[in-house]
């Protein structure tokens, strides 16, 4: 008699998990529900409610009344170190993490693996609404990252850094499925997570006030807020000359289209004070407090060596949009390994820049130090720590972090 597949299921507490679990004992597999604990500190949650403790309770219910084992795995020391440590140096020297993109390659599909496969498993299961694929490539399997079937709900820029090591051991069960039939399901079921809201806030983290998290470590230090013209934001972007293609520009080309524009302080005028650079980001509207502008300040730079805030006036504002960004060389990635771009190729991809944007066409051109990425239309609010994702339709071909 064949054995069944075993797959442990990350058991969040909420009702995407718990149906993924369903479906998969509906399928055949021997499942296995974990709860990964990786948060103590509740001193910087919103609310007075203990989200963990819920989720973990939640989460047990569930596995109760699927009749599957279930038990708790406490991750929070690796979680301080290669999530909470990570968002602080970012922060810290003026960069914007993204903890979810972080926390599904370092902890899920990373840590929560290898404690699956001490249980033997041969899977991992989660309930990110994205798909698996897979095409034979030289006579082996290559995984393929695909989007889910939801427009609303896909999630397959958070999984942007996943392996082939890792996607081989990945089952996305509920990826296929509109939310509204997940939800349906759930009730079908009387889970007591049918009608749970969704989580929001960092991963595993619950609700925080982003401020007093990085307050932890980084300290209020007051600094300018400082109006940049418009007119010289537009001067400081080079313009791609006419009829010349992007494959043909040199890298100091490259490097005017891509990398950040850095301001001086005696280009603006200073409006206001904040309490430390390192608490904003590229985009940024809300927390800066200065009023009598008119239209709305938008964030277009940090220095958080000056500890100076560069602002622009209103959202078309010429420094909150940039045509290109920059890989390092160390930070690209390739989920399809064999589509991987040599220095001096170039291709054509649909890229984003955070969750839930409509992809974008763009042209990707690899060079020795790294790889450029020139959109078609200007982006608004590129911020450096954060992902860039790119797309062939509806698979994920690759990632890396902004420069």
């Amino acid at each position: 008699m064949n054995k069944k597949p075993r797959v442990v299921v990350g058991l969040s507490g909420g009702v995407d998990s718990s149906v993924a679990a369903h479906l998969l004992l509906e399928q055949g597999y021997e499942v296995i529900g974990m709860f990964m604990k990786n948060w103590h500190d509740e001193s910087v949650t919103i609310s007075n409610e203990c989200p963990w403790m819920e989720d973990s309770t939640d989460a047990m219910l569930v596995a109760e009344k699927l009749g599957i084992p279930f038990q708790a795995i406490d991750l929070s020391e690796e979680y301080r170190e290669r999530i909470v440590d990570y968002m602080f140096a970012e922060y810290e020297a003026g960069r914007t993490p993204n903890p979810d993109i972080l926390c599904n390659r370092e902890i899920k599909f990373d840590i929560f693996l290898k404690a699956a496969q001490k249980l033997k498993a041969d899977f991992v299961a989660t309930g990110h609404y994205c798909q698996k694929g897979s095409v034979e490539v030289d006579g082996k399997p290559v995984y393929q990252l695909l989007a889910g079937a939801d427009p609303n709900k896909d999630q397959s820029y958070f999984l942007c850094q996943l392996s082939q090591e890792q996607l081989a051991k990945a089952l996305f069960p509920i990826g296929h499925l509109q939310k509204s039939e997940v939800r349906a399901i759930a009730k079908n079921l009387d889970l007591i997570t049918a009608e749970k809201k969704d989580s929001q806030g960092l991963c595993f983290i619950g609700k925080v006030r982003l401020p007093e998290f990085l307050q932890q470590q980084l300290k209020p230090k007051k600094g300018k807020i400082i109006q940049i013209p418009d007119n010289l934001a537009v001067f400081n972007r080079l313009k791609i000359p006419a009829g010349v293609a992007l494959e043909d520009l040199d890298t100091d080309e490259l490097d005017a289209l891509a990398l950040p524009v850095h301001y001086q302080a005696n280009q603006g005028k200073v409006l206001g004070e904040h309490n430390g650079a390192h608490y904003f980001t590229v985009g940024q509207r809300k927390g800066l407090q200065v009023g009598g502008t008119g239209k709305p300040l938008f964030v277009i730079a940090t220095d958080t060596k000056e500890n100076n805030i560069y602002t622009g006036l209103g959202d078309d504002h010429q420094g909150l949009l940039r045509n290109a960004l920059f890989v390092k060389e160390k930070d690209i990635h390739w989920i399809r390994e064999d589509l991987e771009l040599n220095p001096g190729q170039n291709a054509k991809y649909q890229a984003r820049i955070r969750y839930r944007q409509p992809l974008t066409e763009a042209t990707l051109i690899r060079r020795e130090k790294g790889l450029y990425v020139i959109f078609d239309q200007a982006q608004k609010g590129i911020a450096s720590g954060q992902f860039v994702a790119w797309y062939n339709a509806d698979e994920c071909i690759g990632s890396g972090t902004i420069f």
